[in-house]
Order: structure tokens, then sequence, then C-alpha cells
């Protein structure tokens, strides 16, 4: 299993998606889940609209060079057009262990066709993952609650080859303790497993027998 922190490991929520978090991230040995967009022509960090203020994307390749790949950057996509770019720092900093996820439909054909790595997602209201096929592993969000995301579903989306990267419940304000010690009690392989949460220490603790920190996707 592997742990991937919110937009980084944030110790306040106004550090979320900063340079402080990311690099904490990375430090204390988590890959990240974290926010792309465009603004003058490069990429940079952003949940929300881009200004001059946000950090650029290349350092955020460059660390993750400068430790050799071995933790996974979840690329949340946030706008269109960004595939050019983002092949572009992929090649330049020999990164391999990331995913991308949550681009439109019409831009997954784009990321599909130029092979860069991509999830397809499945939530209450996406019951059928798209693109599943081609997708390198599905992105299980629960927006409302988590009791559909069953042992017997994750299991079928490991049996098809895919890995499976789960929202932590508190992502949307909920408890996620009951969740976490549901996911503990299945029998997976927890090696296709990743957990995105705001918690990671926490969970480090929590699953310490099934975590797998340091693998590619």
């Amino acid at each position: 299993m592997q742990i991937l922190a919110h937009r980084g490991y944030w110790t306040k929520p106004e550090e979320r998606n900063t340079p402080t978090a990311l690099r904490r991230a990375l430090d204390s040995g988590f890959g990240f889940e974290s926010d792309i967009r465009d603004y003058l022509g490069e990429l940079v960090i952003s949940h929300n609209i881009a200004d001059e203020s946000c950090q650029k994307a290349e350092e955020i390749f460059r660390w993750l060079a400068e430790h050799e790949d071995k933790y996974c950057f979840a690329v949340n996509i946030k706008a269109d057009g960004l595939m050019d770019l983002l092949a572009g720092l992929l090649e330049k900093y020999h990164i391999t262990n990331y995913f991308t996820f949550d681009m439109s439909v019409p831009q997954m054909v784009e990321y599909a066709d130029m092979g860069l790595t991509y999830f397809t997602r499945q939530s209450e209201v996406e019951p059928d993952p798209v693109m599943y096929d081609s997708a390198a592993g599905v992105w299980l969000d629960g927006f409302w609650d988590t009791d559909w995301i069953t042992e017997t579903l994750i299991q079928g989306h490991i049996g098809a080859g895919k890995t499976v990267c789960l929202v932590s419940p508190e992502l949307h304000g909920r408890l996620y303790t009951d969740f976490w010690a549901w996911l503990a009690s299945f029998r997976l392989d927890f090696g296709r497993v990743l957990l995105c949460t705001d918690r990671p220490r926490e969970a480090v603790a929590f699953f310490a027998d099934k975590l797998k920190r340091s693998e590619s996707i």
C-alpha cells in the first residue's frame, strides 16, 4: 500500500499545495496529490485559478528527480491543453512514477493517445468508469459515503490489472477511521492500492503492516 499526501504533507490548511507542504511530503517519504494548471505558458501548482504567486511545477519535477523517482505524483489536471507541457517535464526529469487524473473525457483521449499514464474515475455519479481498458488505474471517490466501495469492487479492479487509489473520507469533511478499519479488513493485494489522505503520518501508523511506500505504481 502507498500513502499519498493530499496537496502535500501540510500541518495547517493554509499550507496546502505550497512548496513547504510538497517538499515536506517527499522528505518524509510520501508521494502526493497536487493540482496543475498553466500560467503564462508554464505549468504551475494551483487548485484554483492561477496567478503569478503560484509555484512553478518544474520545481516539483526536479524534486521528484532528486528523490530518484521513488514517490508517486498524482497529477490532478485542472485545465485543458496541458499535455505537451506535462510530457516535456516528465521526459526532462525522467519521471515515470506518476499518474494523471480528473481531466475531461476529450482530454483523456488525448492523454491516452500520447501515452501518458492516466487513472479513470469511479464515484456515485460516475458508476461506469470511462476509457477503463487503457487506464492504468481507478480513482475511487465517495463524495457522500463509502458504503459502495467494497472488497469485491476493489478486487475486481485489481483483477483487471488496475491500481486503485482510494480517496479518504476526510477529504470530503467526513470521519475516516471507520473506513480505514473497513479497508484494513479487506483481503487484497495491497501492493496495488493507494490511499490519498490529509493525514499521511496517521495513515502510516494505522496501515503499518500493509505499506509499500517506495514502489512505482
